[in-house]
């Protein structure tokens, strides 16, 4: 009962991240030539989206303007378009040395970007080697 939970809380926040701009637009007309790409990212301990407890999540928003909850909205929509919103090419950094000790830490992504759906998932083996990525995208 508490994932389904998680779950419909997730999906809402997709919902309101995605939808939530698009209110009162139907009859006006569009407002930029960009392709809508809005996300929600989570974070939390657990080895699949299924066991995850959601400790944080965040919007992301990389329309025209980065904008967001996420802390550092320019620099993730700028990392994320030079990748062209291919989460799996996030490299880990070579600098980081990180223990083997086994609290795995999963990462989601759902929502759209630049028109497409996105759905996204990654298990790190702990928090150390989630935070060694090259990337600001999951630094919250």
């Amino acid at each position: 009962m508490r994932n389904t939970a998680r779950w419909t809380a997730a999906l809402g926040l997709t919902a309101a991240a995605v939808c939530g701009p698009l209110t009162g637009a139907a009859a006006a007309a569009p407002a930029s030539l960009y392709a809508p790409s809005a996300l929600v990212l989570t974070t939390g301990h657990g080895d699949s989206a299924a066991t995850l407890a959601p400790e944080r999540a965040v919007t992301l928003s990389c329309a025209s303007t980065p904008s967001g909850t996420h802390p550092d909205p320019v620099r993730a929509c700028a990392e994320l378009r030079g990748l062209q919103g291919d989460f799996t090419a996030l490299k880990t950094r070579d600098d980081v040395w990180c223990t083997r000790l086994y609290d795995p830490v999963t990462v989601t992504v759902q929502g759209v970007w630049q028109g497409q759906r996105v759905s996204y998932e990654r298990t790190f083996g702990n928090s150390c080697a989630k935070d060694a990525l090259d990337s600001s995208v999951f630094a919250f």
